[in-house]
């Protein structure tokens, strides 16, 4: 067992490994400034940082490459949070818009049955009242009265149910 860990510690991979030389930390800060301008490295500018730096071309060209690497990372990360924020946005926009709508359907449905009962006051023709709604053209709900071949205006409705049957809605 010995003898294979003496091995070991001769083996060349183990000696390079070591022989190498960590970045301080104002290369590293070079390096940094070099790639915000710079995000391929050109030959000619490896080259530039080694003789600059004091280090191998290849090891300049190895930090350049996982550094590239972490920034793209970073950058699907920052786009992912952009995207999930927007999607965020967008839902709670559905569900407010939900809301309204079933708020607009309860306002109808009170709107019909208002128009129902003052229908059924006597000698008054009858009254149909519908809801048309069409997103071609313009996305615009209007609520319509034909009495004695008459239309009146969903306002022109309310004026009328306010008039003549007062406020409540219930």
């Amino acid at each position: 067992m010995d003898f294979f860990h003496s091995q070991n510690q001769h083996s060349p991979k183990h000696q390079n490994s070591s022989n190498k030389k960590r970045l301080t930390h104002d290369q590293v800060r070079l390096l940094e400034r070099t790639f915000t301008t710079t995000k391929k490295l050109e030959p000619e500018l490896k080259a530039q940082l080694a003789n600059q730096l004091g280090v191998p071309p290849r090891q300049i060209a190895i930090w350049y490459q996982n550094k590239r690497a972490r920034w793209k990372t970073q950058t699907l990360e920052l786009d992912y949070n952009s995207l999930h924020a927007k999607l965020e946005d967008a839902l709670a926009d559905r569900r407010r818009l939900e809301r309204e709508v079933v708020q607009l359907q309860e306002e109808l449905r009170r709107a019909q049955q208002m128009v129902f009962h003052l229908n059924q006051g006597p000698a008054q023709p009858p009254v149909n009242v519908s809801s048309n709604s069409s997103c071609d053209e313009g996305g615009s709900s209007s609520l319509h009265e034909e009495a004695n071949g008459e239309v009146l205006q969903l306002e022109e409705l309310y004026a009328c149910l306010y008039g003549a049957g007062g406020s409540t809605w219930g």
